[in-house]
């Protein structure tokens, strides 16, 4: 798994934009609600590139806070799904999101 820094530019251009856009309030035409995380609080944006499959989730649940939850390349050739070791990653990371804006708020 890589950062979205090694990512191709063109998407953490979409990616950063989407991101941009959450901490405006506004939301990507591109992202969804993530399946297994209650409600709209949890964004995923996929973008294609070269016939891979890049993806960035993050969370809209706080007031005046976005965070990035996890953003990596999508190895599996199998299914649209998010694999469960990184949906675990997310939950956990969604977890120390909740508790960091709890210190800071």
């Amino acid at each position: 798994m890589g950062t979205s820094q090694e990512f191709p530019e063109d998407v953490q251009d979409v990616m950063g934009y989407a991101l941009d856009l959450a901490q405006h309030g506004n939301k990507h035409p591109d992202a969804k609600p993530l399946k297994g995380f209650s409600g709209a609080g949890v964004l995923e944006i996929v973008e294609s590139f070269e016939g891979n499959a890049y993806r960035a989730i993050y969370t809209v649940k706080f007031d005046n806070a976005v965070y990035l939850l996890h953003s990596f390349q999508k190895k599996s050739k199998h299914g649209i799904s998010t694999p469960k070791q990184d949906i675990d990653l997310v939950k956990k990371r969604l977890k120390q999101a909740q508790e960091h804006y709890q210190r800071e708020k």
